[in-house]
């Protein structure tokens, strides 16, 4: 079987797993690429702009279902897009990005996990909101790891709006997804300023995670348990962690 349908395969599958909570896969995407063995250099190019395909399915679908909160976004976003453009443009050595991606999809294991939980004082129902004094710091870190690593950032922000009772867990996945589409645009404009990678397969592989995006963002936004994919998910990516940190 070739790579590029190797790939293909994953990414449908991460796509849709990672949509159905607001998010656009990045994390999978290179944890899939990391299993099969796609060089470092065309893992964080071809991760944003899958991210970017299938975020914005996500963000169509999270608005027709009422779950849109561009206000919510503004403050994280005013941090993180010029960090996330600094980061993408910035090519990192593979001896330390690979350590890196280790850590981040190690973390996004662990966040698969954990249940999804509401947390006391958060009222789903009322508008999100999110001070601009301390989102806009957190914003800007979050914006410069997604950049440096190909990541929109949904795995460090979702926990966070929910930990700190700023908004709902459906909410959070509503934010996440536009949050993931600006950062990603930003990320992949900074690298391509230094090392445009992507390949012509590259569309093929847009193509796959852009119809597990739709199926998963549709039925996300509807409400579909997702916990034993997600579990799933969370083993795969802990594999792909300890193979790019020892490798």
């Amino acid at each position: 079987m070739s790579e590029t349908l190797l790939l293909a395969l994953g990414f449908v599958v991460v796509a849709a797993i990672y949509s159905s909570v607001g998010h656009a896969g990045a994390s999978g995407y290179l944890a899939t690429m990391a299993l099969v063995g796609v060089a470092p250099e065309r893992m964080k190019p071809t991760a944003l702009l899958l991210n970017i395909v299938v975020g914005l399915i996500a963000v169509v679908n999270f608005r027709r279902a009422g779950v849109f909160f561009p206000r919510a976004v503004l403050p994280f976003a005013v941090g993180s897009i010029p960090m996330a453009f600094l980061g993408g443009a910035y090519h990192p050595a593979s001896s330390w990005y690979r350590p890196l991606v280790a850590v981040v999809l190690a973390f996004a294991a662990v966040r698969l996990f954990i249940p999804r939980a509401k947390v006391a004082g958060t009222d789903a129902s009322a508008e999100p909101y999110a001070p601009w004094l301390a989102a806009v710091p957190m914003g800007a870190c979050i914006g410069l790891l997604a950049g440096l690593t190909g990541t929109g950032g949904g795995i460090f922000l979702t926990p966070l709006l929910v930990w700190l009772g700023w908004a709902g867990v459906r909410q959070s996945a509503g934010i996440s997804a536009l949050f993931i589409l600006v950062n990603s645009v930003a990320g992949l404009a900074g690298n391509a300023t230094i090392q445009p990678a992507l390949t012509p397969e590259t569309a093929v592989l847009a193509l796959a995670a852009g119809v597990g995006g739709f199926v998963g963002s549709w039925l996300g936004a509807n409400r579909i348990p997702e916990r034993p994919l997600a579990i799933l998910l969370g083993v795969v990516l802990l594999i792909a962690s300890a193979k790019l940190a020892f490798s």
